[in-house]
């Protein structure tokens, strides 16, 4: 099959394998460029495909010379359908980590289920014997408790609706965007799945098997952002789950104090995801920030981000009042979001060209899925179901 991406709703159907290589090889590349560093020896990854999770797991394992066990929740190509682009990601990473004589290994499975951690606490004992760092990186819309029950988040605003400008991205023009508030109901939903209560039971899981180093670390991530998207983010149906998060971070380094273990919510910028090209708002306010943070030299992808994170903020313990790590340092500067602001109120369909970096959002967007990179033939004849391999 000839594979070229195909777009519906701001999600990508499709995925590249040759493309999804490149893109791995290059964040490797990157790791590797900026030398060895001082770090963690073995890592659990929950949520290693795709994201800051994979550049988490390849910055552990190329720059930290880390073992490193993935957990991922992807599907493999059948002869007519592609894989999902993580499928392909893990696949690229394990080849590229074990030629180099890293462990590298990778657990396919609802990360939320106790089977999965089961199975994650076995081969932790069988390979590892301990881990010194975990990541949680999962970012589900759904998840499903051990009863059968299942909880879906909202991307909604909390008390009152919001309306602001937005960047129709597929037309490149300026529009209205209106959200709605969510319910009770529906900011629970969105706390059970993308709060912190799955994060907990997976460091009390791995504190009772006694598979946590004395000392290890375990981080989730987290968003901010400007007070311009706090009534959709910060403020809105994800940010109450990301305070439920925060609020897990304290709950867990007490827990697991007599063995030393400490939680940090690492606070990133904002990137171009799957779930950003839905929100309403954000995708207007990331192509005006892409815009001045590369004029600035400031701008960073996910393994630029996750690099930084292991090789200067985690060493070092640099955090702020909150014990929170900010990797959104640069992005929050005082100078880069006035002239965001500025461009904010002056953009119009007219002038988007100039002050947006729109192209840079599709860029980032298409490489998630491994298509836009250079060296690939993407008139090639792919094999799906080798892909698979």
């Amino acid at each position: 099959m000839i594979i070229k991406p195909k777009v519906r709703d701001y999600i990508c159907t499709t995925a590249h394998p040759e493309g999804c290589k490149a893109n791995v090889k290059a964040q490797i590349d990157y790791v590797k460029s900026k030398g060895k560093m001082e770090g963690a020896k073995k890592v659990l990854v929950i949520g290693a495909s795709t994201g800051y999770g994979l550049a988490a797991r390849i910055a552990a394992a190329f720059g930290c010379e880390a073992d490193t066990l993935g957990i991922m929740f992807e599907k493999p190509g059948t002869e007519r359908r592609t894989a999902t682009a993580g499928w392909y990601n893990t696949k690229a990473f394990e080849k590229i980590a074990q030629a180099e004589g890293h462990y590298a290994k990778t657990i396919n499975g609802d990360a939320f289920s106790k089977e999965v951690k089961k199975e994650a606490i076995a081969l932790i004992k069988e390979d590892l014997g301990k881990v010194d760092l975990v990541i949680y990186s999962l970012a589900a819309p759904r998840r499903q408790v051990a009863d059968g029950t299942v909880y879906k988040s909202v991307l909604k605003t909390v008390g009152d609706s919001f309306e602001n400008k937005n960047l129709d991205l597929k037309n490149h023009a300026i529009t209205k965007a209106s959200i709605a508030p969510a319910t009770e109901e529906e900011i629970a939903h969105t706390v059970k799945v993308m709060g912190g209560e799955d994060w907990k039971d997976w460091m009390e899981a791995l504190s009772d098997a006694d598979v946590l180093e004395e000392g290890a670390k375990t981080i989730a991530f987290s968003y901010i952002g400007p007070e311009l998207t706090y009534p959709i983010y910060y403020q809105g149906s994800i940010g109450a789950a990301k305070a439920h998060l925060y609020d897990t971070s304290l709950e867990i380094t007490k827990m697991l104090s007599q063995k030393d273990v400490k939680a940090y919510i690492s606070v990133n910028k904002a990137l171009v995801t799957q779930a950003s090209s839905a929100i309403p708002v954000v995708p207007l306010y990331i192509t005006l920030l892409y815009k001045i943070m590369k004029e600035k030299g400031l701008h960073e992808g996910c393994i630029e981000q996750m690099d930084r994170l292991l090789r200067d903020k985690l060493n070092s313990l640099e955090v702020d009042e909150m014990n929170r790590i900010r990797l959104d340092d640069y992005e929050m500067k005082s100078e880069v979001q006035k002239e965001v602001m500025e461009n904010w109120d002056k953009v119009t369909t007219e002038n988007i060209a100039t002050l947006a970096d729109v192209k840079g959002y599709w860029d980032d967007f298409y490489h998630m899925f491994g298509f836009g990179f250079e060296g690939v033939d993407y008139s090639q004849d792919i094999d799906l179901e080798a892909a698979n391999d």
